[in-house]
């Protein structure tokens, strides 16, 4: 393997040094003109299988730690997260549907969310305002963050699960599945032996 070049070198030294993921706008106001991504795929390829990896969540690009490897820096007990399911139900819907209003989220549920909850995703981090709606009313919309996917581990949205994965990795509630059969016709022939 050959060394990388100067270019190359300036875009590590300045992602190394950022206490944030950076966008390639911003690695480019430091290391000048340049393919920047090449350079970051480059990197990328030369960091693969080491202790620390060179990742892309959304647009941003960060230094962090192998997966395989995160146990070993662990120190303290780490305080997991609690979300209220209502508030899973609300980062769920967001990030499926972003941007959406809290009548559209609402709807979805059908129930009323308080406003705590969105003040809790807010407060994570992994949901933000995003412009208000051009219909009477300007409702606000929400959407997720970088640091959503940073979090849940995902390059971009379309790496959220579909609803075969869903059902796949057992995960949908099974009154849910006894629905979809039901729609698939599955019923017919049970109604159809109890009318003969």
């Amino acid at each position: 393997m050959t060394p990388p070049d100067a270019f190359t070198r300036a875009v590590e030294a300045v992602l190394f040094a950022a206490d944030t993921p950076l966008t390639i706008d911003s690695i480019r106001a430091h290391v000048g003109a340049g393919d920047v991504r090449a350079a970051l795929n480059r990197l990328a390829d030369d960091y693969a299988g080491r202790g620390i990896v060179i990742v892309q969540r959304g647009e941003r690009w960060q230094f962090q730690t192998a997966a395989d490897m995160a146990h070993m820096l662990r120190r303290d007990r780490e305080e997991p997260r609690r979300l209220s399911r209502a508030g899973i139900e609300t980062l769920a819907i967001i990030a499926y549907h972003e941007p959406v209003t809290r009548a559209e989220i609402e709807a979805i549920r059908g129930v009323q969310i308080s406003k705590g909850t969105l003040d809790v995703l807010m407060e994570a981090g992994w949901a933000k305002p995003a412009g208000r709606r051009e219909v009477p009313g300007r409702p606000l919309m929400f959407a997720t963050t970088p640091e959503f996917l940073v979090h849940f581990g995902l390059t971009s949205r379309r790496d959220l699960p579909g609803i075969d994965d869903l059902r796949a990795a057992g995960l949908l509630d099974p009154v849910d599945l006894a629905f979809d059969r039901l729609d698939d016709g599955e019923d017919g022939e049970v109604a159809g032996n109890a009318a003969g």
